[in-house]
């Protein structure tokens, strides 16, 4: 049985204070404490004027600060709202409650009843007349002022983060208020939230690594999900004419600034819509995110229908209407060269891998004439183009070839009604006019296997996706947006660690993987 570690020095010392605090008849690890306020609810309460008594108070909190004067004591404690003084005076206490503060710590959690007073120096505060002990804090805070400063210390120790790094905390709790505007703007159009399976017995949907396990009663293997769409759209054959669904995703690929494994992604799906639908509920869905990160309406600030966020020294126009730019002119512009000519493509890619900007083996599939035309286009248009577009921009009709859950164009059956949104060039939304005639979905599955490794997720045809078609989905339009970049953008962060509560980390003290010597991240 492993042994417990040995406490140091800072630990042994908050111990000797919990035992003090069991001496003195208190539960160091606290218990229920009701009729407490929010703090942000009481600060508007206090009398501006000093030495004026206001009303009695009961708030509880973390303690961040402390000082000493004389017979007087000073606290802040912090809950997840606000912050707010408290004033310990010798004359105004016990002598057991007295000699209960002198074993408070940083970091312990307490309740106070007291009136509300302003301070001589115009400090908010509450004049304290009782302490409740709620929870004794073991572990010594990071340094003062500076939170905690190491990367990985503060990811794996995302409780200590959200507590003591300033702005971490309000952070991700403006995440549930876009992910609320997210729903609203729906319900708001008549849109139906579902809930569907996470495990599938075969992961459809996307072109992705699924994660593996083992159903033992049934003893088959099932997958994470890495798409919410076939079950959505399945929805949609069963009358449910405007459906999304807002839910945890899963690819078994890699980490960086804008991918974790495990993400939260919305779908949604209009019947009788298509992309252009889409583009308009995209639109509705971000602005109006944004302006409940602003914490206003249209028009309040003076400057009309403008919305606008920081990002970094620059700011993001989010105005509508947003432009939308055709793939193949965004290829033009950026690339230099015609996505058709297919010399002038296979020579600007040899010249972006000569750079370290596409992979080696697959110039080496190009070579030998392994890889589609359209695979090249893809890579160039990822590398080239998406950092260059700092949006908002639509990109529209994409090559059909890269699309195979999505409608043609009627007038030209190369090109694919899809877009993606782009915005300081991360892609934040993924739309189609959906396909919904099961023969050509059934073809372009089975072309889209074709040479597939087995452990690729889209390695198995979904005979009942294809049945479901058979029986007739409307035609429709279809959009992702990956949320956990919406809030990025929404919230001037440039890592999808910073918006995640806990994002996937290496088992700690084990060393990073050695990456191949072709991965481009």
């Amino acid at each position: 049985m492993a042994q417990p570690n040995k406490p140091d020095r800072f630990e042994a010392a908050r111990l000797q204070k919990l035992e003090k605090i069991v001496e003195l008849g208190h539960d160091p690890f606290g218990q229920k404490f009701d009729g407490h306020r929010a703090i942000a609810d009481v600060l508007p309460l206090c009398p501006e004027q000093s030495g004026v008594d206001g009303e009695a108070v009961r708030v509880a909190g973390r303690i961040m600060f402390r000082r000493k004067a004389g017979k007087l004591r000073f606290y802040v404690v912090k809950d997840s709202t606000a912050s707010i003084q408290l004033l310990f005076s010798r004359g105004d206490l016990s002598e057991e409650q007295w000699e209960l503060m002198g074993q408070l710590d940083l970091g312990d959690l307490i309740g106070v009843d007291g009136l509300l007073r302003s301070t001589d120096s115009g400090e908010k505060s509450v004049f304290v007349q009782k302490l409740t002990i709620l929870c004794k804090s073991l572990v010594q805070p990071p340094e003062k002022w500076h939170g905690i400063e190491d990367v990985e210390t503060r990811l794996r120790q995302r409780y200590s983060d959200l507590i003591y790094s300033e702005g971490v905390l309000d952070k991700l709790l403006l995440r549930s208020v876009i992910v609320d505007s997210v729903r609203a703007t729906l319900r708001d159009q008549r849109f139906i939230e579902v809930e569907t399976p996470v495990l599938h017995a075969i992961a459809g949907g996307a072109a992705a690594r699924p994660f593996t396990t083992h159903h033992n009663a049934l003893d088959i293997d099932l997958y994470l999900r890495i798409a919410l769409e076939l079950h959505l759209k399945r929805l949609m054959v069963g009358g449910v004419e405007r459906v999304y669904e807002i839910g945890r995703v899963f690819r078994n690929e890699g980490i960086d600034a804008t991918h974790n494994p495990e993400f939260t992604m919305l779908e949604a799906y209009q019947a009788y819509g298509d992309y252009e639908s889409m583009m308009d509920l995209t639109e509705a869905i971000v602005v109006n995110a944004a302006w409940e990160v602003l914490g206003r309406s249209p028009g309040s600030d003076g400057n009309g229908d403008r919305v606008a966020l920081p990002w970094g020294e620059d700011e993001i126009d989010l105005t509508p209407p947003w432009p939308r730019k055709t793939y193949a002119d965004l290829f033009r512009e950026f690339v230099g060269c015609d996505m058709h000519d297919e010399a002038a493509v296979r020579e600007q890619a040899r010249t972006v891998a000569g750079q370290g900007g596409l992979p080696r083996d697959l110039i080496a599939a190009m070579e030998s004439g392994d890889v589609h035309h359209d695979v090249i286009v893809s890579e160039l248009f990822e590398e080239l183009v998406e950092p260059q577009l700092t949006g908002p921009l639509f990109c529209i009709d994409y090559p059909a070839s890269l699309c195979p859950l999505t409608k043609r164009k009627q007038s030209d059956s190369t090109v694919a009604e899809r877009f993606e949104l782009f915005i300081q060039g991360m892609e934040i939304a993924n739309a189609y006019t959906e396909l919904n005639d099961p023969r050509l979905q059934e073809e372009l599955f089975l072309t889209q296997l074709e040479g597939l490794a087995e452990e690729d997720s889209m390695a198995k045809m979904d005979h009942d996706f294809i049945r479901a078609l058979k029986v007739g989905m409307p035609p429709a339009g279809g959009l992702g947006i990956g949320i956990d970049r919406l809030v990025m953008l929404l919230t001037d962060s440039r890592t999808i660690r910073d918006v995640i509560f806990f994002p996937l980390l290496r088992p700690e003290g084990s060393k990073s993987p050695k990456k191949k010597s072709d991965d481009k991240s």
